[in-house]
């Protein structure tokens, strides 16, 4: 068996400092994430701050590299993504299976999924990231920090450029971190949300713009098209969908309680089938692709047989495919006897070699398909909008209806909760494969853009998947322990909401239990494929296209993460075509990737620190200036605040590009 490739480059890229810091950073996002996780519903991609971070850490060492910087970020990833098990394995605890977070099972469920998940994507790799045109927002935000950062930057070469494109980085970071702090004080409101009746019927619908520069810039990366797309399934969603469903849902308190309580019990349900017939789509297209990228992975396994490996460019060297699937086939039998010891552990003994084969067997087949769809989806919109527990819905479905058919008839009704438990530890495991798989596409990205060397950041993201692993049971232990679940028998008013973990264990429990509404999931497969067929027309007849999976998404996410990527989408394209009719319109649509960078950068590096003091604090709003009376007007402040800065950084980036151009 061939061994990792050799390379003559001795330039530093995954070193001994590299890896300590990021394994810090990881330990430290992680637990932030965690928390901000279960009460918000939402997690925090961590690259970007973790090469910020790394870059000002290193910077101070000697010979530190953009490609060092790139293994430190790589690592501090596996935070961002490996802490979206909360949205499942809290579920454990809200169906009264467990009553704490046992280390060594809550460990190996999230190291094992996580390093399957790294093996998956290696040879997705060729597939969606160098023979693509996937935007990876975040993943080319990343790369333009690092290059910034490092002084690589090119934008045209000139030293004027690197000079204003550290700047576009560096105010776009200021002021989204500035205006983010003014936020948690509750003196800019966080959203601008309007809930309202639609008819005399009992119909309502609403919106909520998120008044979040990170989503902002999340749109100005993935273009008009992801944007309108996104806008068109949250028209379908809050358009037709709540305005339609809401009249049958019956629900204590006002209109913005029957909104939220129409879209989170119906509507997501047609989001989820929207959703999973997209994926479908998806996947049959990428079947292509992803055999070109198997066969290009063994061609290069073949050079390194043959003793050619330096004849392959340093930027094509993954993991040798022979060592990824040992790496795969030794992830198989660890989850064979885990999932086996859980079943005997909750009484399904006599049905043990069924659920241990067959648990694997699922674990194996819907771990790829959650790992290509998962990274196309990263590709598409970016990590931190990618709806993995839409995925989470679909896998715990699917494991649901294989143990009605294939163990329910069999064992005792009193064992249904058994079988709930395993189907969510299942969907647990694959889940972790998804969430690493939907990071690691994207970091690649990164990787392919400064220059990085592939196996070098594999490698990387294995080690930030154990140090992940080892820091999530003990946090979700403290926090059970502290505060509780939301719905959870004794928990407390300060109990976490742990809304996906609640949504997917009910799933799991209507599916068994034969009470669950198929209508909804169906309309939204009708949804998806009349989509998907508006899609292939455009694609013949125009230059528009309306992504199928964008669309799922508008519906399936609330607008609170939708509505101002599309805002962001349509300014930047506004940008890009005024900047189509100035002096240097590369250079300047450069400019607006840097200032969208930053923009990302400066949110995300604040979001953490507020979630550590709010975590610290035991209070919700550690931070707030103002009495809840003040909301109204900071509602206005906030939005009128939000437009302002908008329109005085774009002016000031087109601005800076001319004086660049002119230097």
């Amino acid at each position: 068996m061939s061994a990792l490739p050799a390379v003559a480059d001795v330039r530093k890229e995954l070193t001994v400092r590299g890896v300590i810091l990021g394994v810090l950073l990881t330990l430290v996002f992680t637990a932030a994430n965690v928390f901000f996780g279960l009460k918000a519903g939402l997690t925090f991609a961590t690259s970007i701050p973790a090469a910020v971070i790394s870059m000002a850490i290193l910077r101070a060492m000697r010979g530190s590299t953009i490609q060092e910087n790139n293994v430190v970020q790589t690592i501090a990833s596996a935070a961002g993504t490996l802490s979206s098990i909360i949205f499942v394995l809290p579920g454990m605890i809200m169906i009264g299976w467990w009553t704490g977070f046992p280390f060594w099972t809550s460990f190996a469920v999230c190291a094992l999924g996580g390093i399957l998940g790294v093996m998956y994507s290696i040879p997705l790799r060729r597939a969606l990231v160098t023979n693509s045109d996937l935007p990876y927002p975040e993943g080319i935000a990343c790369a333009e920090v690092l290059k910034v950062g490092s002084g690589e930057h090119e934008a045209g070469g000139s030293v004027e450029e690197g000079r204003a494109g550290l700047l576009a980085v560096l105010w776009g970071s200021v002021v989204s971190a500035v205006f983010a702090v003014v936020v948690a004080t509750q003196v800019f409101a966080s959203d601008v949300i309007s809930y309202f009746r639609v008819g005399d019927k009992g119909s309502v619908s609403g919106f909520d713009f998120n008044l979040s520069f990170a989503l902002f810039a999340i749109g100005h990366l993935v273009g008009l098209s992801v944007g309108i797309a996104m806008l068109v399934g949250a028209l379908i969603g809050w358009g037709w969908g709540v305005p339609f469903y809401s009249p049958f849902e019956h629900v204590a308190g006002g209109v913005a309680e029957l909104a939220q309580a129409t879209w989170s019990h119906k509507v997501r349900y047609v989001g989820a089938g929207a959703i999973g017939v997209s994926a479908i789509w998806t996947l049959a297209k990428l079947v292509k692709p992803v055999i070109s990228g198997l066969t290009s992975a063994m061609a290069a396994s073949r050079v390194r047989k043959a003793g050619n490996a330096a004849s392959l460019p340093r930027t094509e060297q993954d993991i040798p495919i022979g060592i990824v699937g040992l790496i795969t086939l030794a992830c198989f039998v660890p989850i064979a006897w885990l999932l086996g010891y859980f079943a005997n552990s909750s009484g399904l003994g006599d049905h043990l070699a069924v659920l241990a084969v067959g648990g694997v067997a699922y674990v194996v087949l819907m771990g790829f398909f959650v790992s290509t769809v998962c990274g196309y989806m990263a590709g598409l919109i970016g990590s931190s909008n990618s709806p993995l527990s839409g995925v989470g819905i679909l896998v715990v479905i699917g494991a649901a209806l294989l143990l009605v058919a294939g163990v329910k008839p069999y064992v005792p009704a009193e064992a249904g909760k058994a079988l709930v438990a395993f189907a969510l530890f299942t969907t647990a495991v694959i889940f972790t494969v998804a969430a690493i798989a939907n990071n690691n596409l994207q970091d690649l990205k990164t990787g392919q853009l400064v220059d990085a060397t592939p196996w070098r950041q594999q490698v990387a993201l294995v080690i930030g998947v154990i140090a992940g692993a080892a820091v999530i049971p003990p946090v979700l232990d403290l926090l059970n322990k502290a505060y509780g679940f939301a719905g959870v028998p004794g928990a407390g008013p300060a109990a976490l909401p742990a809304p996906q973990a609640g949504l997917i264990s009910a799933l799991a429990q209507g599916v068994i239990t034969n009470n669950i509404d198929w209508g909804l999931i169906t309309t939204g497969i009708g949804i998806g494929v009349a989509v998907i067929v508006v899609d292939a027309i455009l694609a013949r007849t125009t230059r528009m296209r309306i992504p199928p999976l964008a669309v799922g998404l508008g519906i399936y996410l609330p607008t609170a993460s939708t509505l101002m990527v599309v805002v962001g989408s349509v300014v930047g394209w506004l940008f890009d075509r005024r900047a189509d009719r100035g002096p240097k319109p590369e250079a300047t649509k450069q400019l607006g990737v840097l200032l969208a960078s930053g923009l990302i950068v400066g949110e995300s590096i604040i979001g953490v620190v507020i979630a550590a003091i709010v975590a610290f604090s035991g209070k919700g709003a550690p931070l707030a200036l103002v009495s809840p009376s003040f909301a109204n007007t900071a509602e206005v402040l906030g939005g009128l605040a939000f437009i302002a800065i908008v329109v005085v950084l774009y002016r000031w980036v087109a601005r800076l590009a001319r004086g660049s151009a002119n230097a």
